[in-house]
């Protein structure tokens, strides 16, 4: 087939007629309560679907604005073949369009952040305000915020009392006075530096002012900047770095870390006299630093080099976490619930970046290459643990451990049918009053979804039908030796010769229906996603991670996960042994759900940007690798060494997880969902806590 560049679409869920008024925002592309479109660019190696009879006519932003008043109503849904429905996404470039196409696909983990780099020029104003380097005067509002007025309580005032302490020290050495006079200017501007300008008077760089320095027999005039480098900047470094970490770390408020950088940096290695301070006006001087607001809600968005501010400030975490483990065995210095609490939460940002990797590998890679990156690493993050909690067990010689790990892929099972799907309608319901999907697809995951969860749990029902009840702790009534027995502890007991074969003949069937449905949705049936390539020219595409990159960056964060999973399972044992909660709470509940944090936080922005369908999409994907994938391996290898894990769970991880396929698969029937379908899932998901919150620990624990 002819090679093919250019725009990749989807068409939404429902099309809007010809004359549909749309919300134009340079900044955004968004659409009124009832209509959406989105489009994509894709370059030639995405799947090429035959589209005879649909006619598509390009748009260069895909949006049509219309300035008169007829309202966007809905219009016919478009099939093709009477079993696609088709959406328009839009992306910058071809590897950009791929991401895009990969998290419609069946058996690839969904992932909302970019994989390349964006023009600073084609984003909003808000985002440019974001990346800023506070240096340009623009027109201001009202000064006095909650953030404004936080910064004096937080920062303001001892920054500001340390330049006055540092300008007293200057006046003391005589020689210094222009450097005090400076400190005392900006002691009074960082107590409130809102509405104020930095300004440079003279042309001169810092660059040209050094060598001017160096050159001139004048130097004798400048001793008192080798005062102000030995006595008045280190000590003016130190706050600025100690305030630059704290406003970082908080995130919201890196326009601080922005103004106390740049200032360590420019402002206090220029001369005294070429700084100036006035309030925020039209200048001809060359502005230095000016701020209006200590704190931005958008800074949720801000990256680094492709990475979310949140997974680098969390880095560090990891890092110590690690160093803390291995060195204080002993548990001296940090308490062993402590340990565990950093473990997890290390998880967090490896899962991030692990996500990341995966979703840059197969944006740049074939379907086959992406179908296998998204198979292995997509689920290493939970296989990390349950494998080192396993070993843990063995060795330990309890069962215990293999409880909670039965817990957590059943958390992980419940949380990614009912809360993911149900958190996402709640908040994209909020925003939107109805948000459709399409159904066909979200049926094809759902078929999945029974076949794998039935799957899963068919050799427990098997033990029931065929295996033997034992019990223990039984007594009965010393007047009466011949009535009925009470038992404390009673459950099947699997001694069949046929049961092992039945595990494995299902260990095998699972992995087999995730290949077919792989190749299904892939290359038989992928017209369900209605995928077309359409003429178009592609914008310049910069990668944050080459494909090298990011395989070096999974393997580290896979090395890194496995060190964490293990000091998770090491300093478990004490939370169970003295909790008060059932351990069969913990496993449900932290150890499920904390991995799939960034999966959560996808979920819910997909939700926002009336991508609803993506939101399902997320926690489905997970299921079914959880069923057809993760619980195989463990199978496979407790096959080649035997660590006791035996697939039978207990009655309520098998009623709950039924019960959540039904009612879920219940709730996508119509292809609609709203804020009160999603609160009737998160529901759900909470009597089900509830449950596990209340239940006796297992025997084993």
């Amino acid at each position: 087939m002819e090679t093919l560049k250019g725009r990749l679409c989807f068409i939404s869920m429902f099309v809007c007629p010809p004359d549909a008024q749309w919300d134009h925002d340079p900044r955004v592309y968004r659409r009124t309560s009832q209509c959406d479109r989105l489009c994509v660019d894709i370059g030639s190696h995405v799947a090429e679907t035959p589209s005879p009879d649909v006619s598509h006519q390009y748009t260069p932003k895909c949006l049509s604005a219309h300035k008169g008043t007829t309202p966007c109503h809905y219009g016919e849904e478009v099939w093709q073949d009477g079993s696609s429905l088709r959406t328009t996404i839009r992306a910058e470039n071809e590897v950009e369009a791929n991401k895009l196409a990969n998290n419609y696909r069946f058996g690839f983990r969904k992932w909302k952040s970019h994989v390349t780099e964006r023009p600073i020029e084609d984003r909003s104003d808000i985002v440019r305000e974001l990346y800023s380097e506070l240096n340009f005067v623009r027109p201001q509002g009202s000064l006095i915020t909650c953030g404004n007025m936080a910064y004096l309580i937080l920062f303001g005032w001892w920054i500001s009392l340390a330049y006055l302490l540092v300008c007293v020290l200057m006046f003391l050495t005589i020689i210094g006075v222009p450097y005090g006079k400076l400190c005392w200017k900006l002691s009074c501007y960082f107590l409130w530096p809102f509405g104020k300008s930095i300004l440079k008077v003279t042309v001169m760089t810092v660059v040209d002012y050094a060598i001017v320095l160096a050159r001139s027999p004048l130097i004798i005039c400048r001793v008192s900047t080798y005062v102000w480098l030995l006595l008045g900047y280190p000590l003016l470094g130190l706050i600025h770095g100690l305030a630059c970490f704290l406003s970082w770390i908080l995130v919201f408020t890196i326009p601080l870390a922005k103004m106390n950088a740049r200032t360590l940096a420019i402002i206090l290695l220029m001369p005294p006299e070429d700084v100036h301070i006035h309030r925020l006006k039209k200048v001809d001087s060359q502005v230095l630093l000016c701020c209006y607001h200590a704190f931005n809600w958008y800074y949720y968005k801000y990256t680094l080099d492709g990475i979310n501010v949140f997974a680098v400030n969390l880095l560090p975490l990891v890092i110590t976490t690690l160093v803390v483990g291995y060195v204080d065995t002993e548990n001296q210095f940090v308490s062993s619930e402590a340990k565990f609490a950093a473990a997890v939460s290390s998880i967090i940002p490896l899962s991030y970046y692990i996500g990341m990797g995966i979703a840059s590998i197969s944006a740049q890679s074939n379907f086959a290459v992406g179908a296998v990156v998204n198979a292995t690493f997509g689920s290493i993050t939970e296989m990390t643990f349950y494998i080192t909690a396993l070993l843990r067990g063995h060795k330990a010689g309890t069962k215990c451990y293999e409880e909670i790990v039965k817990a957590a892929l059943t958390g992980t099972l419940l949380g990614c049918i009912l809360f993911i799907p149900g958190i996402s309608m709640i908040i994209g319901g909020f925003k939107h009053r109805e948000q459709r999907f399409n159904s066909r697809s979200a049926g094809v995951s759902s078929a999945l979804l029974f076949i794998s969860v039935g799957g899963v749990f068919a050799p427990t029902l098997f033990s029931k039908a065929y295996g033997s009840l034992v019990c223990a702790g039984c007594s009965s009534s010393p007047a009466n030796t011949s009535g009925p027995f009470t038992c404390m502890d009673c459950h099947y007991d699997m001694v069949s010769a046929s049961f092992k074969p039945l595990v494995y003949t299902i260990s095998v069937l699972l992995p087999s229906a995730y290949l077919i449905g792989l190749i299904f949705t892939l290359k038989t049936h992928s017209h369900i996603y209605d995928i077309q390539v359409s003429d178009g020219h592609d914008h310049q595409q910069v990668v944050h991670w080459s494909r090298l990159r990011a395989l070096s960056v999974l393997i580290m964060a896979t090395l890194l996960m496995a060190a964490c999973a293990d000091l998770t399972t090491e300093h478990i044992k004490p939370i169970l042994d003295h909790s008060a909660i059932s351990q069969y709470f913990i496993g449900v509940t932290v150890l499920a759900m904390v991995p799939e944090i960034p999966e959560i936080f996808n979920g819910i922005q997909f939700a926002l940007q009336n991508n609803i369908s993506l939101s399902l999409e997320v926690g489905n994907c997970i299921a079914v690798q959880v069923c057809m994938i993760q619980i195989p391996l463990l199978i496979l290898f407790n096959t080649f060494y035997d660590v006791g894990f035996v697939l039978l769970f207990s009655d309520l991880h098998l009623w709950a997880s039924i019960f959540s396929v039904i009612v879920v698969n219940y709730i996508f029937m119509d292809g609609k969902s709203d804020y009160f379908q999603g609160t009737a899932l998160v529901v759900v998901y909470l009597i089900l806590l509830a449950l596990y919150f209340f239940a006796p620990s297992p025997r084993a624990c």
